[in-house]
């Protein structure tokens, strides 16, 4: 019979016979293995908390305009001073751009660090190839405990992340429903206002996170997309308040070709009266504010009714006609719009307030940004989509004290396919070879980084469908910019779209309502170049191409976007 030697405090088993000096040593080999991985597992610990935290906060139809720290006018009537403490402790960029603008297209480029035709995701709805890695998974296996709340948007369930709390859909302003890792896949409604709601839930995950991990939240407000309800307590907050008239708010597209002219997003006649600007057209017909009143709890209802109704009777005392009119629409679409921001500025407080509470401050990455432009009146027009400037460019501000100096901007060019591989980055993880975009660490120390990007490649695919803009890429350099509108024109151009002749995806179904609805008209097919000089014509309002003295830049911007085009392998 063997009998079994215990080696106290060792927990090793060693058969009879074993001898005690060989016995001793076995001990102090095990000891020290022990001891080695406690030791590597303390490394492996301070390492981890040695990687930077990021905090990534995107809004929806955020313009830049309408951020104080650029300096614009409107942003300086409605000040956005939490946003503004971003850029004050760290970097404003200048010049940070879209690849595609539009909500569904944009948040797949930054989850992949992909383009729109690598990734998929062309259009608003069905699209993006849920196969593929999203950064956040990568996050994961580096040791990150990750999190998302607020508005996906995308097709499939958020993946890569730990926990989730998601917006059906685009989401709504009032006692919104949402969809979380534990519902069991249910969406449930919840009591409050959208941006208060998200921000609680991303409190909620900074408060019960493993704190012995590094974490990488993501943030994305409702707000302030179409159509811009406040909060209660911010409604009417800039009534008093006129803001001034774009100087292209009449722009007549003279020298532009036939997109600027066809499309449906002009505040003077595709602004609905009663969806977008809560007035009834029919002066005497009990008030009845638009869609959302129904979502509303006794209280709520009671609050926005109060309000609307007195702009409803204001309004039909004396109701505005012609170019009043149209400036009338401009007023209320901003007052709405900028007092939906306001709440957003606030949540963004809150998320710092709390890093620096609790001491993350200083080994956190915060980003906020949008997920594209937007239109406040310039051309005349509200929305996004185009390559004009105020849709293309977006507005990113960058905090991270161990690496970026406080108040430093940036003038060089980056673009939403860039954040991806600038996380992965900051986690010392390789990006991966599939993306496109490259990381912004290079330009964090405020100086001129030589071999960088001097010009950018954009491409819009949605088309025929809301507002109507063509289909259309182009090229963005630091001074110029080219742009190609192709395409058939009107119904003709659903042939070209993989969904939207597809019954039961959500673009076939949106197609169907609209044609129904008589949304489409019988545009041309067009196939023609627009050539600005950003340097002389920052408003994009001369189209230079074809024009005397301009050939070798023409020559030069279309070699450039033909070889972006060959380079990407994009075929249509």
């Amino acid at each position: 019979m063997k009998v079994e030697k215990i080696v106290p405090s060792s927990g090793i088993t060693l058969p009879s016979g074993t001898g005690w000096g060989e016995l001793w040593w076995q001990h102090y080999r095990a000891r020290r293995k022990v001891c080695l991985s406690l030791a590597v597992l303390s490394c492996l610990t301070s390492k981890a908390q040695q990687l930077p935290n990021i905090v990534y906060i995107m809004s929806d139809d955020h313009a830049y305009q309408a951020i104080s720290a650029y300096d614009d006018p409107i942003g300086r009537l409605a000040p956005t001073p939490n946003i503004d403490r971003i850029a004050r402790q760290g970097m404003r960029f200048d010049n940070a751009f879209v690849e595609n603008s539009l909500s569904t297209p944009s948040r797949a480029c930054l989850i992949t660090g992909m383009y729109s035709h690598q990734n998929g995701q062309l259009q608003l709805e069905e699209g993006i190839d849920t196969t593929l890695t999203y950064f956040p998974e990568l996050l994961q296996q580096a040791g990150y405990q990750t999190g998302f709340v607020g508005k996906w948007h995308l097709c499939g369930t958020p993946k890569g992340f730990d926990s989730y709390h998601m917006l059906f859909n685009q989401g709504e302003y009032y006692n919104p429903v949402f969809r979380s890792h534990d519902s069991n896949g249910e969406f449930v409604r919840e009591e409050g206002y959208a941006t208060e709601l998200i921000t609680q839930h991303a409190k909620d995950f900074l408060e019960n996170r493993d704190k012995q991990k590094p974490f990488c939240l993501m943030i994305h407000h409702k707000a302030p997309h179409r159509n811009w309800v406040p909060a209660e307590k911010y409604l009417g907050m800039y009534d008093s308040i006129t803001f001034p008239l774009p100087s292209t708010f009449y722009d007549d597209y003279a020298t532009r070709g036939s997109a600027a002219h066809t499309q449906k997003m002009s505040v003077e006649k595709d602004l609905t009266m009663l969806s977008d600007l809560k007035i009834d057209m029919v002066k005497d017909r009990p008030y009845k504010v638009s869609r959302f009143i129904g979502r509303l709890n006794q209280d709520q209802t009671e609050s926005l009714m109060n309000y609307y109704m007195r702009r409803n009777d204001k309004f039909h005392e004396n109701p505005p006609q012609g170019h009043q009119l149209a400036q009338w629409k401009y007023q209320a679409y901003l007052r709405d719009y900028l007092s939906v921001i306001h709440s957003v500025d606030e949540s963004v407080g809150e998320i710092l307030d709390y890093l620096e509470a609790n001491g993350l401050t200083e080994n956190t990455i915060v980003v906020y940004t949008s997920d594209q432009g937007f239109y406040l009146g310039e051309h005349g027009w509200f929305d996004k989509r185009f390559m004009y400037e105020q849709s293309l460019r977006t507005p990113l501000l960058i905090m991270y004290p161990k690496a970026i100096k406080a108040g430093t901007v940036c003038q060089q060019m980056v673009q939403n396919i860039d954040y991806a591989p600038t996380f992965l980055s900051l986690a010392g993880i390789e990006k991966p070879a599939y993306m496109s975009g490259r990381s912004l660490e290079p330009l964090f120390d405020g100086k001129e980084v030589k071999q960088w990007r001097t010009s950018i490649y954009y491409h819009y695919y949605d088309y025929p469908t809301w507002h109507l803009v063509r289909k259309h890429d182009g090229v963005r350099t630091e001074r110029y910019k080219l742009i190609h509108f192709y395409g058939k024109g009107g119904e003709r151009a659903r042939d070209e779209n993989q969904y939207q002749n597809v019954p039961g995806t959500r673009e076939y179904n949106s197609y169907v309502y609209m044609k129904n609805d008589g949304y489409f008209t019988d545009d041309p097919d067009v196939d023609y170049m627009e050539l600005y000089d950003l340097q002389t014509d920052p408003d994009e309002l001369n189209n230079l191409y074809g024009k005397k003295g301009y050939e070798k830049v023409t020559a030069r911007l279309t070699k450039l976007l033909k070889k972006y085009r060959k380079d990407l392998n994009i075929s249509d």
